[in-house]
């Protein structure tokens, strides 16, 4: 496997075209706003590109026919050995790079203290973090000289004041500075941080791509490519749905959606669509679940020639809308509450 994060990135040919030519002209945009669902490959885009411009030997990295030449002379914007390269990918103790010049930003991450709070960020990403981590840093060049660069995780969980505060900064940063966001729920994002950033998108994963990944992590083969087909494009659904620690709870999301279905009132639809507020980092995983339970039972009631085989596999197929909608960034609530109520209406 190519040391350099963005050869590592697989199957999202728009976006890295876009990224390339940024690289290779010297055009990368002080603010890129990374859209799509979240397992896609983002984030290793956005580390790749913080990797190509903080990389001590890029001159010499970027040769070749670029990213989508012959695999054997494939360019590479960074040499992805050098120590600013091995500094900029994250440790999976904390998330976080070593290296002094990216910086991530996410809700919870730091801690409180460490912020100057006396509580958690349990529901946004907030000021105080934006003020320590971005504004206090902004004024000053990069520590080594390079760049600096600011990644912000579920960039749609900034407080109000928190891209208030960050909307300034974000338009007019300083020099050799750049800011990445990356969102599955663009439109959750003030409008005045949507029209400062420049859009990147990230489609949903093949499902031969999702496999050849989740085995590459260690899923056992068959698994993988049982879970990829309800994966919606995403590895990170993938891995859910192939974690037996998380059975449990996708057992009790199928079970609640099915008695919703078949409820003789919706307040069961309402309760499960408001639970998936809470819950959305587990919403695709859980909804998967539900559409390769309903899958099964229509098959099962096919072979017996019962007749609600039909309604099943109907309700099976909404399930894999719902999926595609929270793909395309659906409001969790209202992807729920729309698949239960469709469900119910067959």
């Amino acid at each position: 496997m190519p040391s350099d994060l963005l050869s590592q990135v697989r199957a999202q040919e728009t976006a890295l075209r876009t990224i390339e030519w940024a690289l290779e002209s010297g055009r990368v945009h002080h603010a890129y706003l990374f859209v799509g669902p979240d397992g896609v490959g983002k984030e290793l885009a956005a580390f790749g590109i913080a990797q190509a411009l903080v990389c001590e030997r890029r001159n010499e990295a970027s040769q070749g026919p670029g990213l989508f030449g012959a695999a054997e002379e494939q360019r590479t914007f960074a040499c992805g050995e050098c120590s600013a390269c091995t500094r900029t990918v994250p440790r999976d103790e904390t998330r976080r790079p070593i290296h002094p010049d990216v910086v991530v930003i996410e809700r919870g991450l730091y801690a409180p203290q460490s912020l100057g709070r006396k509580t958690p960020e349990t529901q946004d990403i907030s000021i105080d973090q934006i003020r320590m981590l971005v504004l206090t840093r902004s004024a000053f060049p990069p520590y080594e000289g390079r760049a600096k660069v600011f990644i912000i995780r579920r960039a749609h969980e900034l407080s109000v004041s928190a891209a208030n505060a960050l909307l300034k900064t974000l338009e007019e940063p300083g020099a050799k500075t750049h800011f990445i966001l990356l969102t599955s729920e663009p439109e959750a994002l003030l409008p005045t941080i949507l029209s400062r950033t420049q859009r990147v998108r990230f489609a949903p994963l093949p499902d031969d791509t999702v496999t050849e990944l989740l085995m590459a992590k260690g899923v056992d083969p068959t698994r993988a490519k049982e879970v990829a087909r309800l994966a919606g494009g995403s590895v990170e659904t993938g891995l859910l749905l192939a974690d037996p620690d998380e059975s449990d709870t996708r057992e009790r999301f199928v079970e609640s959606a099915l008695a919703a279905t078949s409820s003789p009132t919706i307040e069961a639809v309402l309760a499960l669509a408001e639970a998936a507020k809470k819950d959305k980092d587990r919403l695709a995983s859980n909804i998967a679940a539900l559409a390769a339970a309903l899958a099964a039972r229509a098959g099962h009631a096919a072979r017996e020639g019962k007749p609600e085989a039909e309604t099943l596999a109907i309700r099976g197929r909404f399930a894999l809308t719902a999926l595609e909608h929270l793909a395309n960034n659906g409001a969790p609530q209202l992807v729920v509450e729309g698949m239960l109520m469709r469900m119910r209406g067959v």
